[in-house]
């Protein structure tokens, strides 16, 4: 009988490892139940979304998570060895060490932090910055050990500016950080501006209005990102009520940034932007909108100016996305923050090369869950050490 018991062992490990060594394209998708499910759960899937691998769509491991955590974004650190989760519904940060198999969570308190929405990483992969939506501040950590070292509070009259902090972009050669002013939680009010902090210190350095109305336009600028490349740096802004994307130029002479706005999404009856995503070469950059639902995709040749060049339809919610390895495929995950209306819970899988729509991934969708961040597992750390563990055990 345990002769038996081990070659059943041995026999479904290597069925997994050769399951894993076909897929070339494995996502680490965190989830939680839609709002009509009797049951409330939480999770983090790694599935198999390469359209040309027999286990398409198939999950091949899951994390369970609390079910009132409200998992909520996916981060990765610079050399992609650990995954930072943050969590909207309790003052933790969860961090998953990448290089050890079985992947296990580890709790960080961070007592100042409610809503947890986006991290950075500095450069040089010794610090991070968690923005805190719903406590107005901005929580500095030590990136090696893992624990918050400093708070950048709107309670300080020098940072009063930061209200409702959610995107968060770093930029160490300038020494700068910048915080997009997004929204109170229960979604009674909004803001209307970018603060840029200084990277090393954390001290306020200026605030900028982002609208295309006197304030308080309540545009609520979202994410923010730093263009790949450019020279001097850009940062691209999504305003997600104003329905626009901005972009801020740094002036080296000034050591300031000016801002601008780069498209409007209403003409398009496009509403709700949200992330941005960079091809490799940082010459594309994608835009997804929630509402209805759709990507768009720019020549960023010149940050400064990105032009439009088309629009693919998603589904309700598009909110992350994902390009594969060979920038062939990309991925939209489709659910905003369990939002009726706004959260279709399947995966958009376009075919970049012929410019349409391959088809959906509704594994999760089907079992009840909306999908609410999708992250591709490193190749060369997660993966590696997720094939070599199975096949060794």
């Amino acid at each position: 009988m345990k002769a038996f018991r081990l070659l059943t062992l041995t026999l479904g490990l290597l069925f997994i490892g050769t399951t894993l060594a076909s897929a070339e394209i494995l996502a680490l998708i965190n989830y939680e139940s839609k709002p009509d499910q009797p049951v409330r759960r939480e999770g983090i899937a790694i599935m198999d979304i390469d359209p040309e691998s027999t286990g398409y769509g198939k999950i091949l491991m899951e994390i369970p998570l609390p079910s009132d955590l409200v998992a909520h974004h996916i981060f990765f650190n610079r050399d992609r060895s650990k995954a930072y989760v943050t969590a909207l519904g309790k003052s933790l940060l969860h961090v998953i060490d990448l290089t050890q198999f079985p992947y296990r969570l580890r709790a960080i308190d961070v007592p100042d932090c409610q809503f947890g929405e986006d991290l950075a990483v500095s450069e040089d992969n010794k610090t991070w910055y968690l923005t805190c939506m719903g406590s107005n501040n901005v929580i500095m950590g030590d990136a090696i050990v893992d624990k918050p070292i400093k708070t950048v509070s709107a309670a300080e009259p020098a940072a009063a500016t930061i209200l409702y902090p959610h995107g968060i972009a770093i930029h160490n050669g300038i020494d700068r950080v910048l915080v997009t002013s997004t929204m109170k939680p229960d979604m009674s009010d909004a803001g209307d501006s970018v603060t840029v902090l200084e990277a090393g210190s954390g001290k306020v350095l200026s605030t900028h209005t982002l609208a295309s109305k006197p304030a308080p336009a309540k545009s609520a600028p979202v994410e923010i990102v730093f263009s790949p490349n450019a020279d001097p740096p850009v940062v691209h802004i999504t305003n997600m009520m104003e329905g626009t994307l901005w972009a801020g130029v740094w002036d080296p002479k000034r050591q300031a940034f000016s801002f601008h706005e780069v498209d409007d999404f209403g003409p398009r009856q496009q509403g709700m932007p949200l992330e941005m995503l960079y091809n490799a070469k940082g010459d594309r950059l994608f835009v997804t909108t929630a509402k209805p639902g759709f990507i768009n995709l720019y020549d960023n040749n010149d940050p400064r100016q990105p032009k439009f060049l088309k629009t693919i339809a998603a589904a309700a919610g598009a909110h992350h996305s994902v390009l594969s390895p060979d920038e062939r495929y990309l991925f939209v995950q489709n659910s905003l923050l369990n939002l009726e209306g706004l959260s279709d819970g399947s995966i958009t899988v376009i075919d970049l090369k012929q410019d349409k729509v391959l088809g959906s991934i509704e594994t999760l969708k089907a079992q009840g869950f909306n999908p609410n961040c999708i992250m591709l597992l490193p190749d060369h750390v997660g993966r590696g050490s997720l094939r070599a563990s199975l096949a060794t055990e």
